[in-house]
Parts: C-alpha cells; sequence; structure tokens
C-alpha cells in the first residue's frame, strides 16, 4: 500500500457477532467546510515560459530563486511543471504540499513550508486593509494591492521559503520542489487568498474579520446616545437650502496623459497619448474661457493644427508615423505639411490662411507699407514687388493678412521658397526688421 492511495477498507464498519440488537446511531453530522485547508486540483501544463502573471506570483517564484543553489534544477523544476508533472496541491497554514512525478514510478511527497504570521502581524494587516476600502476591494476582486502587501511581511523573500522532497536528491531545492513552487505561483495568480492561507488565515476568517472592522464604531467605552427624534411636521417642512459652494478652480494647465505601454493588439501608444492629449486641452479650453479651440476647423487645418501641437514631429520613429499619417489624410506633400504647421506656428488659423490665400487688400495699409518699408530698407537693395497680398524683396517676403496683420517671410536669395518666419505685427517695418535682426 503507497501513501498516496490510501485504504482500501477505510469507512468499513465492523462486523457484529452475536444477537444482541445494535443500537441505530444518530446521523452524523455534516462536516463544517474548514478553508484553512484547500486542495486543487491538478493544474494545466504551463503555456510558454512564464511561470506567474501577477506581481505578488512573481514575488513569490523570485523568493525561491534567489536562493536556489543550482540553477540547473530551477531549470528541470520549471520544466516539470510545464509538462504537468505535479499533482493535486494542498495548502494549509505554513505549508504547502503534492505529489511530484519524477523519472520512477513512484511519485515523491513534496512540500514548501513558510512561516505563518502572529496575532500581531496579522492585526497590521487587517487594520491596513479596513482603512482602506480600496484594498477590500482589490481583495474581493482576487488583487493584491502592493502598499498592503508589504505590510508586515506578507509576500515572502529570499529564504522565506523552505523546500523539503522525499526524493534521495539533496539539492536546495531539488528539482520536485522547484516544480512544486512553480505550480503554486499558477494558484496564487489565480486566487490571491491562498497567499493569505500560508501565512495562517483562511479566507472566511479574513473577510468576517474585515466586515467586523467595517461595522465598527470607535467609543469611549459609554454606550451609544441614539439619535434625537425630529417631528415628522418639521421633518417635511419646507425649507430653504444654503447656496451652493463656488466651483473649483481650474488648473493652470491641461493635465498630463499617463504613460501607455506598447503591447501586442493594443492601439498605438503615441495615437492614445494623442488623443487624450488633446481631449485635456479641448476639456481645459472649454474650463477656462468656454471655447473649444477645434470647433470649426476643417479637416486640413485640424491636420495641421495636430502637427504643430508636436514639436518633434517627423523627427523620431514614434512621431514619423503620425507625419505620414497627417500627410496623406490632408493630400500634401511633407515639404507642403512642414510649411503649413511653421505657418500655425507662426499665428494659428490666421497666419495658415495668410500662407494658402493670396487676396487683393483695399487702398490703405497696403499702399502705405511700401515707401515705409522703401525708407526702411538699406540703399542698393531692390524695393519690394507688391503681388496682391504680398510685398516680395530679394529673401524677405510681407503678406498682409484679413486680420490687419502683417505676417514675414524668409527665402534663398532668388529661389522663390517662402517660409514663415517671425511674429506677426501690425507695423510692417517692425517685421521687416525682427526679419534682419534674426
Amino acid at each position: 500500500m503507497t501513501p498516496w492511495q490510501g485504504r482500501a477498507d477505510e469507512g468499513t464498519p465492523p462486523v457484529r457477532t452475536g444477537s444482541a440488537p445494535r443500537r441505530r446511531r444518530r446521523p452524523a453530522a455534516a462536516p463544517r467546510h474548514d478553508d484553512r485547508r484547500r486542495t486543487f486540483p491538478a493544474l494545466e501544463p504551463l503555456v510558454g515560459d512564464r511561470a506567474a502573471v501577477t506581481w505578488w506570483g512573481h514575488a513569490w517564484v523570485e523568493a525561491l530563486e534567489d536562493t536556489a543553489l543550482d540553477p540547473a534544477r530551477l531549470a528541470r523544476g520549471r520544466s516539470y511543471a510545464g509538462r504537468g508533472r505535479v499533482e493535486a496541491i494542498t495548502v494549509t497554514p505554513g505549508r504547502v504540499t503534492a505529489y511530484v512525478r519524477g523519472t520512477r514510478v513512484r511519485p515523491y511527497r513534496t512540500e514548501i513550508r513558510l512561516r505563518t504570521l502572529s496575532d500581531e502581524e496579522w492585526e497590521e494587516i487587517l487594520a491596513a486593509a479596513a482603512a482602506r476600502p480600496e484594498h477590500i476591494a482589490a481583495l474581493l476582486d482576487q488583487d493584491v494591492p502592493q502598499e498592503l502587501a508589504g505590510t508586515a511581511g506578507l509576500l515572502p523573500s529570499a529564504g522565506d521559503l523552505v523546500p523539503d522532497c522525499s526524493c534521495p536528491d539533496d539539492g536546495y531545492p531539488c528539482k520536485h520542489a522547484a516544480a512544486l513552487c512553480y505550480r503554486t505561483a499558477a494558484l496564487l495568480d489565480e486566487d490571491p487568498f491562498v497567499l493569505f492561507l500560508l501565512r495562517g488565515r483562511g479566507e472566511r476568517d479574513i473577510l468576517a474579520d474585515l466586515a467586523r472592522r467595517g461595522t465598527e464604531r470607535p467609543t469611549d467605552g459609554r454606550p451609544p446616545v441614539p439619535p434625537a427624534a425630529v417631528p415628522a411636521r418639521a421633518a417635511l417642512a419646507p425649507r430653504r437650502l444654503p447656496a451652493l459652494p463656488p466651483p473649483f478652480a481650474p488648473p493652470a494647465h491641461p493635465g498630463r496623459p499617463p504613460a501607455y505601454p506598447q503591447a501586442p493588439g493594443a492601439p498605438d501608444p503615441m495615437a492614445l497619448d494623442l488623443l487624450a492629449s488633446e481631449s485635456a486641452v479641448r476639456a481645459h479650453a472649454l474650463l477656462t474661457d468656454g471655447a473649444d479651440p477645434v470647433a470649426g476647423l476643417t479637416r486640413g487645418q485640424d491636420a495641421v493644427r495636430l502637427a504643430a501641437a508636436h514639436p518633434g514631429s517627423g523627427l523620431t520613429a514614434s512621431t514619423r508615423a503620425l507625419y505620414r499619417d497627417l500627410v496623406g489624410a490632408t493630400g500634401r506633400t511633407p515639404t507642403e505639411l512642414a510649411r503649413a504647421v511653421a505657418a500655425w506656428r507662426q499665428g494659428g488659423r490666421a497666419a495658415l490662411a495668410v500662407l494658402e490665400e493670396p487676396w487683393d487688400p483695399p487702398a490703405g495699409p497696403f499702399d502705405r507699407a511700401r515707401p515705409a518699408l522703401a525708407a526702411a530698407t538699406p540703399p542698393g537693395l531692390p524695393a519690394f514687388r507688391p503681388w496682391r497680398n504680398r510685398l516680395s524683396g530679394s529673401s524677405f517676403q510681407l503678406r498682409l493678412g484679413r486680420d490687419g496683420l502683417w505676417y514675414g517671410y524668409e527665402s534663398d536669395p532668388g529661389a522663390e521658397d517662402w517660409w514663415p518666419r517671425g511674429t506677426p505685427d501690425a507695423d510692417p517695418v517692425g517685421v521687416l526688421r525682427a526679419l534682419r535682426d534674426r
């Protein structure tokens, strides 16, 4: 008879002899469920090389690997766990036990021991959990908050896990104990209350204690005073409610979105960051001045605005994809989009219109600008040539916008490749001097 097979005649009542009548036994009471001893059936073989998924499962594995004396035995144990050689696992306070099938027919009884926590340490953990409702919600959702796990040393560290096995291998740990450790990490992934059980408390005891703490109120020893009764007529009498408090002041700047990780099958992190940033900017504008900066923009104008909002657009690996998509969406060439971005940074929608929409200004500011610019131009340089709303020199050009401001442009001499430069100004001479001083 092997220790894992049990006795074939267990539970068989003894045979009585003689004619004395037997007393009828009262039916035995149903055994009360004890969650301080839990047995889990053999798990499915591991998929891939990851023995754990959650951060606390990784902490369990690292606690054993950090004290292992032979990495080769760890590799064999991971292989055993991956091939499903670990049979049903039993977890009790301070101990996890299972039979692990090795190269022999008879499996080995393997266990990993862990120190249970004292009542004082449990008091610290439960008080910390009861003080934060989100900790209780996380536990009920099969999650372990890292702040709570760090309380009173709930997670094992190097040297806390003590392996033992009936095999003749004296390795620390042997491959059977390593396999059990890896499979226990999978149990912890599925049910973090297994970790609490290993430290000495079952799930029902923990939840009952947290529920009790949630209903208790601090008292000084005196019986609670019942609340004063209120007549129904007084409770239902009309009354004027106090004025609502003023709303909170909006923040000075839009908030920054979180960092989005790169994951297979997930949306592009750059696109998510862009969408979140744009939403934050629009929400901040609506809170501060009630205006939506995107309302009224055409598709092409909005694409230019998006490209202008990222100074590194087209320069890094992540922004090159954004720039390429915007070029395709607007039907522009990369150079045309870059020129439009420079105009948008110069003065927004008005500056973009100056770049793309020549127009015939009425007599007045445009005609007065020509002699003023001629007087400010050093002798020997050609005069500015007028064409519609533009005055062009050898390497500088000024364009009059419909808003009454002059916009500066610059080009290599004789190239006629004009790019927006400088800041718009109502004084054309000031714009020209700013271009020359660059």
